[in-house]
Formats: structure tokens, C-alpha cells, sequence
């Protein structure tokens, strides 16, 4: 399990242009590392859609948006182009990523047990340690009659340590 203070699991996976993308070559940056199951479906539409609402504020704090799913480098393009997303997608066919990160594992449904993402995401600090984690993520949920984006609360945590680094 990844805890925060802890260093983040290192990888190197393709994204939606079949480009590597590593993490150890982001050092220097926060990353806005997120989890989700599978491309073109609602709630994952949503968050994508919502981290590329939010990502001129990401980048203005030099934060990149990258979400990771086990879904095919082609599939990631085709959902790009239908929902004219901005974020960085990354391929995790073999779930190696998923699986450091504590992202795959058992799930319920309807009383049915099964192994899928857990939707997740990780605020990595430019050092390359874990500042930050969701885990369970509800893309949208109630406060006070209020409609949160999950993409929102990564942005204001995102904000407050910043501001706590000085």
C-alpha cells in the first residue's frame, strides 16, 4: 500500500500517442497521478472531462494530470478525440502500476466479488514522494446540496501543500 511521505512507485508506461512517459522524468514537478477503470464510461467520462477542466489551474501550479487506466493506447486516443480531452492518458494493459499503487484489487457489486481498478488518485510532490492520496474515489458527490468534483478537492489539496512548502 502506498502511503503519503512515501516514495512513489517509479514507472514507465505508454500514453494515447504510444510515447513513454516515466515518472522518474518528472521530477521537479508535482504530478496528479489518477486511476480509473475504463475509458467512454460515465463516471470515468466525467473525470477526465473534469481534470481537463481543471488542468490550466494544475498547470499554472506545475502540476501535470496524468490518468492511468488498462485500457489499449488506441482506445485512450479514441476517448480523447470523442470528448475532446486535454489530459495525458497512460496504458497499464499488464496492471503492474495499477497494482504498486494499490489501484487493483477486490470489488464489490451487487454482491459480486471481483478483481478491477479502484478508482484512486495520488498527489506526487516534485521530489517524487506521495503528498497526497484518495482511494474509494467518488468522481462527483453531495455537500450540502452542493455538487463536488472529485477534480476540484485534487486541486484545492494540491493548493494547500504548495502553500505548506512556501
Amino acid at each position: 500500500m502506498v502511503e503519503i511521505g512515501m516514495d512513489a512507485p517509479l514507472f514507465t508506461l505508454k500514453n494515447q500517442d504510444e510515447q513513454d512517459i516515466s515518472l522518474a522524468e518528472l521530477r521537479g514537478n508535482w504530478v496528479v497521478l489518477y486511476f480509473y477503470p475504463r475509458d467512454n464510461t460515465s463516471g470515468c467520462t466525467k473525470e477526465a472531462c473534469d481534470f481537463t477542466e481543471r488542468l490550466p489551474d494544475f498547470q499554472e501550479m506545475d502540476a501535470v494530470v496524468l490518468g492511468v487506466s488498462p485500457d489499449s493506447p488506441a482506445s485512450h486516443r479514441r476517448f480523447i478525440e470523442k470528448h475532446g480531452l486535454k489530459v495525458t492518458l497512460l496504458s497499464d494493459p499488464e496492471k503492474e502500476v495499477l497494482k504498486a499503487y494499490g489501484a487493483w484489487g477486490e470489488k464489490k457489486n451487487y454482491g459480486k466479488v471481483y478483481e478491477g481498478v479502484i478508482r484512486s488518485t495520488f498527489i506526487i510532490d516534485p521530489d517524487g514522494r506521495v503528498a497526497a492520496r484518495w482511494k474509494n474515489v467518488r468522481v462527483r458527490t453531495k455537500r450540502k446540496g452542493e455538487e463536488v468534483k472529485h477534480a476540484d478537492l485534487v486541486k484545492a489539496e494540491l493548493e494547500r501543500l504548495r502553500e505548506e512548502e512556501g
